[in-house]
């Protein structure tokens, strides 16, 4: 009797391969190397992605629990090792790794963050020289934001006593290592901008390995140090060890004793400069000084002082001289006038009726005393009035004879 076959629906076969997939041991925790490719993150935050090499591909799935782990950021083309179990997806029927963990392929995943952090905040221009603020030549208050207990802190306070004594020193004591590290240097540069606790800041930690020196790789401590009013050092680990944080500072230390060093005036240089300004201010009013005497001692050698009498002598010779010059500049002033009011005298006598009178002449006036010009304006028996130049004859006019006597230039 032939054997009745089992028929299966298309749901129960994948969740029966999905059971062997995932109870073989070999395949619950796998590790596998690929390049990255068809990179998405979903809207509730899982990540999907294709592993792949020169002969084949696996998708894989990253649920967003397991990437929040991550330190950098996956980009299509990343070589990469990723652990994780096989699996299928039951409404595909499709095998798949799920993803536990991710790493870089030949690079430590915290360098790959570094790098990626690095470039993001160099676009967004957080590096630009244009924006780092100039450190106080001499600053009164100056806030360490670091350790309270670490030797940090007390290298700096040493070497800023030593060389400045003159500054308050605020220590705002935080993690610098760990997770709470970041949000505690954040918290303290807002605070110190906020209630203007210092004109400066340094922030910092001693050395130690890249994972010791990760809160000043942090974006959140990268943006704080950029939107502080306040200028900030970055002192982070010894000189080989290079943070975000240094790259954001308006200026980098190389080791915290250096911020300290760089952070205030050396006591000794300025008192030598200030004995040094001393010396050029003592010589340059001495020099002054000697250069007023011999103005002075010239001056009392001029005549003015010497021989004063003499001086208003010359005052007054030269009083004489101008008053003369200016009794010639009238006169000569004046000639010209007298000259020409003569001759208008004379043009005006040439013209006078007494003049014309005294060669012979008579004016006749009407009884108005109006002069006649024309026998017409009298007539016989009206009285007028002959002026001559000894006096006046009253007359009757007995009869008028008219006759052109004179026209213009032309006798009649």
């Amino acid at each position: 009797m032939e054997t009745e076959r089992r028929i299966f629906a298309v749901s129960e076969i994948n969740q029966y391969i999905k059971a062997l997939l995932e109870d073989e041991p070999t395949l619950q925790e796998v590790y596998i190397r690929g390049e990255v490719s068809n990179y998405r993150i979903s809207p509730p935050g899982h990540h999907y992605f294709t592993l792949k090499d020169a002969e084949g591909a696996i998708r894989c799935v990253l649920f967003r629990g397991n990437a929040g782990m991550l330190r950098f950021r996956p980009e299509n083309g990343m070589k990469v090792i990723a652990r994780g179990q096989i699996s299928v997806f039951l409404r595909d029927g499709a095998y798949q790794l799920r993803c536990t963990a991710l790493s870089p392929d030949g690079v430590g995943d915290l360098h790959v963050a570094f790098e990626q952090l690095k470039e993001k905040l160099w676009r967004e221009g957080l590096f630009d020289p244009a924006h780092k603020k100039p450190l106080p030549p001499y600053p009164e208050r100056i806030a360490l934001i670091t350790s309270g207990t670490g030797a940090a802190v007390h290298d700096m306070i040493r070497v800023i006593r030593r060389r400045w004594p003159l500054v308050t020193l605020v220590v705002l004591p935080v993690r610098v290592q760990g997770v709470e590290a970041p949000p505690e240097i954040v918290g303290a540069i807002r605070y110190a901008n906020r209630w203007h606790v210092a004109d400066l800041i340094i922030t910092g930690r001693g050395g130690g390995s890249i994972e010791d020196l990760w809160a000043f790789n942090d974006e959140r401590v990268a943006r704080a140090i950029y939107a502080s009013e306040i200028p900030v050092i970055s002192a982070v680990g010894h000189e080989p060890d290079v943070t975000i944080a240094d790259f954001v500072a308006d200026v980098r230390a190389a080791t915290p004793s250096h911020a300290g060093e760089i952070a205030v005036p050396d006591r000794g240089e300025q008192l030598e400069r200030l004995q040094s300004l001393r010396a050029a201010m003592t010589k340059g009013e001495r020099k002054r000084l000697e250069l007023l005497g011999q103005r002075l001692r010239a001056l009392a050698q001029k005549r003015a002082l010497t021989d004063p009498a003499a001086f208003l002598q010359d005052k007054r010779l030269l009083l004489d001289y101008t008053q003369r010059n200016l009794a010639h500049a009238a006169a000569a002033r004046l000639a010209a006038p007298r000259q020409s009011l003569g001759a208008l005298a004379a043009s005006l006598d040439a013209l006078s009726p007494l003049r014309v009178l005294g060669r012979g002449y008579a004016i006749v006036s009407g009884g108005d005393g109006t002069a006649l010009r024309s026998v017409r304006e009298t007539g016989a028996g009206e009285q007028v009035t002959v002026t001559l130049e000894d006096g006046r004859l009253r007359c009757t006019v007995d009869q008028t004879e008219e006759e052109r006597i004179y026209d213009g230039e032309k006798k009649l």
